[in-house]
């Protein structure tokens, strides 16, 4: 099985992502890089909230993984970088609305992040078919 590169289905095709993929596909798993609240039609950051922040970023990491063919609830394994880790309750209570049943494992740290973001999120999941991902 070869790899598989994902792109969210929003990026305009005249911004290159740099040396990195959206997600990248391998036997029934996908990786996701770090995303945070990008606007991948314009390639800008909508920065706001760590609650509008946070909801942008798992919104576009909603959009990969479905182009994918698979769902939030497929997630594994989460790790989280916040700007401030005294945005963790306010960030929780929006991350926490994006899966049902069995939560991701997650890892949640304070970071020094670019571009003025509050977040930057990635997520590894199980795809449900190994032949789903495109």
């Amino acid at each position: 099985m070869e790899k598989i590169k994902i792109t969210h289905p929003q990026r305009n095709p005249n911004f290159d992502s740099g040396a990195y993929s959206d997600g990248v596909a391998y036997n029934g798993m996908l990786f996701l890089s770090g995303q945070a609240c990008i606007d991948f039609a314009t390639s800008t950051f909508m920065l706001g909230t760590i609650e509008e922040e946070t909801k942008k970023t798992l919104d576009n990491i909603k959009a990969i993984v479905e182009a994918a063919g698979g769902t939030m609830n497929d997630a594994l394994k989460s790790t989280v970088h916040l700007k401030d880790i005294a945005d963790f309750g306010k960030f929780n209570a929006v991350y926490a609305t994006y899966f049902t049943g069995i939560k991701p494992a997650r890892t949640t740290v304070q970071s020094v992040l670019g571009e003025n973001i509050k977040v930057e999120i990635d997520i590894v999941f199980k795809l449900p078919n190994a032949d789903a991902s495109k």
